[in-house]
């Protein structure tokens, strides 16, 4: 499968870097470079691409401007020297946040999340999933059934680190895989325990056991930082209060 991409930075030796690495990666097809984004939404306008670099900071139009702007998103990895711009780029549903200088390790980390959510979207495309109808959740006291694909997959409660949002789609975060399911939040949230789960954002639902740190309204599991919005904030520490944990 290639991917097809294009990098936008005001910085030269910003896009340099990322062409460098790129270049190593046999999926990545890099087919253009913008150091203005005004030029980047008029190419989009008339090309397909399917994720965009794309640098935060830039004084024609900032990266959060820019995704406000464009229709019909790509996937969208953030490029920046600030680390204050996380949870607003996690709030527009971009793929991954890479913070400058970024290192190659990080890079390739980055663009195989890509890789393997748009692997797994072509699937569910190529299977017809869209235009059959959804099996209800299977379920007991420690596990359920989900479908994914023509296959009803088995999930331990005790095995979920955290549950995303990706378009129509839920992708399932487990401790040593990843399940992309054509559900809903509010069926996922009638299935799942109470006293385990808790939805702290419009695009997530984590597990409160396998909640590692919360630091400035973040939830860190594992290397994954997930924001705790305005409108789930007060049950969500209320929640932990509940608990004993405050």
């Amino acid at each position: 499968m290639e991917i097809k991409c294009i990098a936008i930075d005001d910085e030269p030796l910003a896009l340099d870097l990322i062409k460098q690495y790129a270049s190593k990666i046999s999926f990545l097809k890099l087919i253009e470079t913008f150091e203005n984004p005004l030029d980047a939404i008029q190419f989009l306008s008339t090309n397909n691409v399917s994720l965009i670099f794309l640098d935060v900071q830039m004084e024609e139009l900032s990266g959060i401007q820019f995704l406000k702007v464009i229709t019909n998103k790509p996937k969208v990895i953030m490029t920046t020297a600030y680390d204050k711009y996380a949870i607003t780029g996690f709030e527009l549903d971009v793929v991954d946040y890479l913070l400058k200088p970024i290192s190659f390790e990080r890079f390739v980390k980055a663009v195989n999340k890509v890789y393997d959510l748009i692997n797994l979207e072509t699937k569910f495309v190529d299977s017809d999933l869209k235009t059959n109808n959804q099996e209800e959740f299977y379920s007991n006291d420690s596990y359920f059934f989900v479908k994914t694909g023509t296959q009803l997959v088995k999930i331990n409660y005790d095995e979920i680190l955290y549950i995303e949002g990706q378009g129509d789609y839920l992708s399932i975060v487990l401790k040593n895989k990843k399940i992309l399911t054509l559900q809903t939040f509010s069926k996922m949230e009638k299935i799942l325990p109470e006293n385990l789960f808790i939805r702290v954002h419009k695009s997530y639902i984590v597990s409160l056991p396998n909640i590692e740190k919360i630091e400035r309204n973040r939830i860190i599991i594992g290397d994954k930082y997930i924001p705790i919005s305005d409108s789930y904030k007060e049950a969500f520490y209320k929640k932990i209060e509940s608990k004993g944990l405050l």
